[in-house]
């Protein structure tokens, strides 16, 4: 089957899954939505956190936020295992575990006033397991942040004009930081002028456009690597502490926009191309590689299901649902959109940024290869590069906006992660009892600071590259598996199905801790003492809040048999 006819195929999948299992299976069989019920963007509306928001606008925001760079490095790296395994992942497991998840997340967060899994998961299952929700947290937010600020870093940085590397795209430094003025300016006219939000996000975007096109010949250069990774750590704790509306919000809404104009060309660009496979369809045993099971999912990591989609859903975008009924739109929609973006990743990188088998191979012809996220990063970029240069734009250019985009969507899960991080260094000085990490500032202030350790985390004198980012997809898949554990319980004591989030459950959960116990053998005996001891951290942690759901799961069914 050629690619463009896989294409059309899971794009119909998509279409079905969305009318059909998320608004009526999920919507109205097992959660129930009702817009009588009362989103806390109402009840708790502060204007600065809790704000309600156009369902179109708050899809942008969440979209933008959990698109990150994940769904496209993720599947650069696991085609190396061949298309179809990759493929298939990316869209079943997004249709039936992964948009589930992130659904699942919203609408209970949004009927228990906004609080994070970790928060929530202290009702449905107990008071221990919240300490032991916001640790994970914190280690996956701060991880994912660090590798975030440390690509983008990489990405913007190059000596001179004449010396560019082919890794490095400087021509996305001026439109997106011109990208956080044109959303607050926006932001402002909206909210304190009371100036209608439409016509000002058409001029932001054509403003954005002019910008980005700008920046493609005028690159800023003469900046390390460093001071590229100083720069995003500043402007993290600042769009930190700033109101939702002022920044995140429209900045998020434009940036999808972008990305909707992207993706479009891409898509189109693709099916011009028609291009074949020049990727194995399975490549069961590259040279070093880890087993394709369970490493494909702990790889590809946010491009099926993601334990950070829990954390936006409930740490942002469920304090800004208008209603019940967006959260279809929001949730199960906007993972269906990060999937599209992995299966462009995977056809740009198997079908669109090489000429022949042996190209592809001379890239992916061991792990050690994938180690670069740079150079996978990079390809994704060629590949989507060729797809739109069938529309007549010169490949260069098309390189380019194409990087503006990768940059853009970084820096927005870049700022909302801060954010994040923010909330749950917040509820964990609640958990403790220390008041002083209640200070919004001093708060920012230890989640930047633990972002930037891993930013600067090093290896053998050279950036983590790889390591951390199998250690963000192994701790990312166990806190989805954790958040649909949590979700599954509130179901059961609410006499709900609960099939739909325990299948996924088991499996998230089942494949992850398989590969956690082999990462942590394998570190043992190569004498990996860090390594085994963070994979240990993660396995106890994952492994005591199983047993306290376990012993709540005995508990109501207990009370039930006795009622």
């Amino acid at each position: 089957m050629s690619p463009a006819v896989m294409a059309i195929l899971v794009i119909s999948l998509y279409l079905t899954f969305y009318h059909f299992y998320a608004k009526r299976v999920l919507g109205r069989k097992v959660f129930e939505l009702d817009d009588n019920n009362i989103t806390p963007a109402h009840s708790m509306n502060d204007g600065v956190d809790f704000v309600p928001a156009n369902k179109y606008i708050l899809f942008g925001h969440h979209y933008a936020s959990i698109a990150g760079l994940a769904p496209m490095l993720g599947p650069a790296i696991a085609v190396i295992w061949g298309w179809l395994p990759a493929l298939c992942w990316v869209v079943f497991g997004t249709l039936l575990i992964g948009a589930v998840h992130d659904f699942s997340a919203l609408v209970l967060s949004s009927r228990f006033k906004g609080q994070s899994v970790g928060s929530i998961a202290k009702d449905v299952i107990s008071p221990r397991t919240r300490l032991l929700f916001l640790l994970v947290i914190f280690f996956l937010v701060a991880l994912a942040m660090g590798v975030f600020v440390l690509v983008i870093s990489g990405l913007f940085a190059a000596p001179d004009v004449a010396n560019i590397p082919s890794t490095s795209h400087p021509e996305a430094v001026f439109p997106t930081y011109s990208l956080m003025l044109i959303a607050m300016v926006i932001g402002f006219l909206v909210y304190k002028k009371n100036l209608p939000v439409w016509p000002l996000i058409a001029l932001g975007f054509v403003a954005m456009l002019i910008t980005t096109w700008w920046g493609l010949d005028n690159p800023v250069t003469g900046f390390t690597a460093t001071d590229w990774t100083w720069s995003l750590l500043i402007y993290a704790f600042v769009a930190s502490v700033l109101p939702v509306w002022l920044l995140l919000q429209p900045r998020d809404f434009l940036n999808s926009l972008l990305l909707y104009l992207a993706l479009a060309m891409m898509l189109v660009g693709f099916f011009i191309l028609d291009p074949d496979w020049v990727a194995p369809a399975i490549n069961p045993n590259p040279e070093g590689a880890p087993p394709m099971l369970p490493f494909l999912f702990i790889v590809i990591a946010c491009g099926a299901v993601s334990g950070f989609h829990g954390i936006v859903a409930s740490g942002t975008t469920a304090k800004q649902l208008d209603k019940e009924s967006d959260a279809p739109l929001i949730g199960y929609g906007g993972m269906i959109g990060e999937s599209l973006l992995a299966l462009l990743a995977v056809l740009a990188t198997t079908a669109g940024a090489f000429s022949s088998r042996a190209d592809w191979e001379s890239f992916y012809g061991s792990w050690s290869q994938a180690a670069g996220l740079h150079q996978k990063l990079g390809i994704f970029i060629q590949g989507n590069a060729n797809f739109i240069h069938q529309l007549g734009v010169p490949l260069d250019y098309a390189a380019a906006f194409i990087s503006v985009v990768v940059v853009g969507f970084a820096m927005t899960s870049v700022d909302t992660g801060a954010r994040l991080l923010r909330f749950n260094i917040q509820e964990i000085g609640k958990t403790i009892n220390v008041k002083a990490l209640d200070n919004r500032y001093l708060a920012t202030f230890l989640a930047v600071s633990a972002m930037g350790f891993f930013a600067f985390f090093q290896m053998d004198g050279k950036p983590a590259g790889l390591f951390l980012w199998t250690l963000f997809g192994t701790t990312n898949q166990v806190l989805a598996g954790l958040t649909l554990l949590t979700v599954t319980i509130y179901l059961y004591r609410k006499k709900k199905p609960i099939l739909y989030t325990l299948l996924p459950m088991l499996l998230v959960l089942g494949t992850t801790i398989a590969g956690m116990v082999m990462g942590m053998i394998g570190a043992v005996e190569k004498e990996q003492w860090t390594v085994a001891a963070v994979g240990f951290s993660i396995f106890a942690l994952a492994v005591w809040v199983l047993i306290e759901a376990l012993l709540v799961v005995r508990k109501i069914h207990i009370e039930r048999q006795t009622q």
